[in-house]
């Protein structure tokens, strides 16, 4: 089952995610590496909100990720949820 993990930023992400955004692009790409997390990055125009997509038996592994993230930890992240997303087309 695939999961989406909606995030909402602070005014000025860009520029106040600066500090913590090695320890996120870790923490990400262990989590690709792992099978767990498949796409993911920030919406653009403007960058008020992000969008990763996980792959699980259960919605925990995005939810331990948020948990996880420098970005939620840091105050970076003014709220997220995650969804399960039923995917019809381009379902491996």
């Amino acid at each position: 089952m695939y999961y989406v993990l909606f995030y909402k930023t602070v005014e000025n992400f860009v520029e106040r995610r600066v500090p913590f955004r090695e320890e996120h692009l870790g923490l990400a790409l262990q989590a690709h590496q792992n099978g767990t997390l498949i796409l993911g990055g920030a919406l653009a125009d403007p960058a008020d909100s992000a969008m990763l997509v996980f792959k699980g038996d259960s919605p925990q592994v995005a939810e331990d990720f948020a948990h996880n993230d420098p970005y939620v930890k840091n105050g970076l992240i003014t709220e997220w949820q995650v969804r399960p997303w039923t995917v019809v087309i381009g379902n491996d």
